[in-house]
């Protein structure tokens, strides 16, 4: 059985969502605080975390933070109140897998939950420890990131992008392509986070290098070549 592990301050909230994922057929710890869920949600024991952005303690993207750096991968999906583009964006750049705004259906964060294990599965089973393309190289065990031997530090969203361009070096992936696969959006959202992550990640990669990696093939996406 998956395991779940809620962060929720709002009482009437974290028993909704735990009675509907455990009638869904998931094992579900729920805390009320961040501090709470640093102490008992360990590495390894969960395969979800939903975390409030709003709570007493640490608060959500600071559990996420927390979490990140520890190495611990499991998916994690964040619940707020607050819905702009900036917001959406220092939420995942934290390191958490998808954002839900309140207030949401519970169809919604179903399939949600179930998007972000399948995915999970699917990197689980494809494991590969190291990536490389010309003189960038990526160590999905160690997640470090080296080009021309020199370290290079990326956020666990920018790291989950550039896994994706390594691992479809000379193909053309469309905006659309990179949503589903790095955010899990099957639809237009109408934002620009694609275009300004990529832009965060060719920052790190290829500045202070002749070579440039990722380009743009305007109206149509990036590619690594």
């Amino acid at each position: 059985m998956q395991k779940i592990g809620i962060a929720e301050d709002d009482p009437k909230i974290a028993s909704l969502l735990q009675a509907a994922l455990e009638e869904s057929g998931y094992e579900v710890l729920t805390v009320n605080n961040g501090n709470e869920a640093r102490n008992l949600f360990l590495p390894g024991e969960f395969n979800l975390f939903i975390f409030d952005i709003m709570m007493p303690g640490l608060n959500g993207l600071q559990l996420c933070k927390y979490i990140r750096e520890q190495g611990d991968n499991t998916p994690i999906l964040m619940l707020t109140a607050m819905g702009t583009v900036e917001d959406r964006v220092n939420g995942l750049d934290t390191g958490a897998d998808d954002y839900l705004v309140k207030p949401f259906h519970l169809k919604e964060l179903l399939a949600r939950v179930a998007a972000l294990l399948r995915r999970q599965g699917t990197n689980t089973a494809k494991v590969t420890e190291q990536l490389c393309f010309e003189d960038l190289c990526l160590d999905t065990r160690s997640k470090s990131v080296t080009r021309a031997g020199q370290p290079i530090t990326l956020s666990a969203k920018e790291f989950t992008l550039l896994e994706l361009f390594l691992n479809n070096p000379n193909r053309l992936l469309s905006r659309q392509y990179i949503a589903e696969k790095v955010w899990d959006i099957h639809f237009e959202t109408g934002t620009n986070v694609i275009d300004v992550y990529i832009n965060f990640l060719r920052n790190k990669i290829e500045k202070g290098f002749e070579r440039k990696l990722i380009h743009t093939k305007i109206n149509m996406g990036y590619i690594l070549k």
